[in-house]
């Protein structure tokens, strides 16, 4: 169960990024799951809880994160978490995020 914000204990937060990959998508998911990875995400505040990849170019893949208010903006202004996503296949340079919420 995905655990809800703070802010309103009502709503949760997700933040959603499309972006190109430098790897298969299958290797992709591999790097993802891995125990560093996922540590990573622990230790940061992200909870990803969806991937997908594009049925019209295998290139792309969608993240979501559940995660509170700018969390996601700390973790990609990080020069070195930046340079760290981009070892594991992504293209931060194509990526476009947007934010959601919900009940």
């Amino acid at each position: 169960t995905p655990s809800r914000s703070s802010a309103a204990s009502d709503v949760y937060k997700r933040q959603v990024f499309t972006f190109k990959l430098s790897i298969s998508y299958e290797d992709w998911v591999k790097n993802c799951n891995s125990p560093e990875v996922v540590e990573f995400h622990k230790k940061s505040g992200l909870n990803p809880i969806f991937r997908g990849k594009s049925l019209t170019n295998p290139d792309e893949a969608i993240v979501i994160h559940q995660c509170e208010e700018g969390v996601a903006v700390k973790v990609f202004s990080d020069p070195k978490a930046r340079a760290k996503i981009e070892e594991n296949g992504r293209i931060c340079s194509s990526t476009k995020t947007t934010r959601w919420v919900g009940k």
